[in-house]
């Protein structure tokens, strides 16, 4: 049962965007959201429908979120561990069921999602993914990253990489701002849930 404000077909608080209501530069992203190799996972439910109905505002997010998603340099699997530990620590229940399954195709090891997923300790887990899934509890849990774990992300990443992985873990805490605002509902047969 969707709470009462939520619009039955968005599945958020605001009503789906009509495509002949948008100006053309709405009407451009608009298609690049309903096209499936668009580069969303959600299309029009999710942020990227929310964000058009500020068009200028998804025109301009658009290239920041395709330079963060796809051209860091990063490798898909580790985008999504910091997608995920974004998601979790910011109880985005939507954005962990866009991204569990993204998680699992891009290779991250289900281990390292219930790590993610349930708070656990990362002792056991690849350098790599216990730093970034470190940096982002530091990040959205304490709010305060230790000279540690910073110097360890910054030996790691390079300059370059770090400023690049805060970026996309950041974009992601906006997008989770998004999805809480406008209150995006999961889907009702969605089985990649956060624990209550």
């Amino acid at each position: 049962m969707l709470p009462a404000d939520v619009d039955p077909i968005s599945r958020c608080r605001l009503p789906l965007v009509k495509r002949e209501a948008l100006d053309e530069e709405g009407q451009r992203h608009f298609d690049v959201n309903v096209d499936p190799n668009g580069g969303t996972l959600r299309g029009l439910i999710g942020p990227g429908g929310i964000q058009l109905h500020s068009s200028h505002l998804a025109a301009l997010a658009r290239p920041v979120n395709r330079y963060l998603r796809f051209e860091t340099g990063f490798s898909p699997y580790t985008r999504e561990v910091a997608v995920l530990i974004t998601a979790r620590e910011c109880d985005s229940a939507f954005e962990w069921a866009a991204h569990e399954p993204e998680a699992l195709k891009q290779g991250v090891p289900q281990a390292v999602i219930d790590t993610i997923k349930f708070r656990r300790p990362t002792a056991g887990l690849p350098a790599e993914d216990a730093l970034i899934i470190a940096l982002g509890r530091e990040i959205f849990g304490t709010r305060k990253v230790s000279s540690q774990t910073y110097a360890k992300a910054l030996a790691h990443f390079g300059q370059k990489g770090l400023v690049d992985l805060v970026s996309l873990m950041g974009n992601y805490a906006a997008t989770a701002a998004l999805l809480c605002a406008f209150d995006m509902q999961v889907d009702d047969d969605t089985t990649a849930l956060l624990p209550a």
